[in-house]
């Protein structure tokens, strides 16, 4: 899947993900999750996503926005490192980010669930609402 997006490309080819900036966007401060993260953390997290969505500059192609999602492929998935980077911002890239891999994707029917302490708004426009009663989590014990 590819989307025009304004002055980005958003894409769903995994081969196209510019690893090195993914990591580099996760090691920023904004990035609060999962800190513990080393680069081949994230190399592996990529590599056993369900799927993967980069926002790219139409300009010269360089990858500005990265999101992924894992599931079981048949009814449910995670939203995970939904990230812009910092001189991006403000003018809807992680919407479009968001609209891409849950509405334009495979997974459009699915139940989504992420984690966030930011960006309520962003992800209420997509349907996202605290956990109903019947759900559980086991935290992390990581730190």
């Amino acid at each position: 899947m590819r989307i025009r997006y304004g002055d980005y490309d958003l894409d769903d080819d995994p081969a196209r993900l510019d690893r090195d900036a993914v990591v580099s966007l996760l090691a920023t401060a904004d990035a609060y999750w999962d800190r513990w993260r080393a680069p081949a953390d994230v190399q592996a997290q990529i590599d056993g996503a369900w799927r993967v969505v980069g926002a790219y500059q139409r300009t010269d192609g360089a990858m500005v926005g990265f999101a992924r999602a894992v599931s079981d492929g048949v009814a449910m998935a995670y939203l995970a490192d939904v990230l812009v980077a910092p001189a991006e911002r403000g003018i809807g890239l992680g919407v479009g980010l968001v609209d891409a891999m849950i509405e334009q994707g495979p997974g459009r029917g699915f139940r989504w669930m992420l984690h966030t302490k930011d960006a309520h708004g962003l992800y209420q426009k997509f349907g996202f609402t605290a956990p109903p009663s019947t759900y559980l989590e086991r935290p992390s014990s990581r730190p």
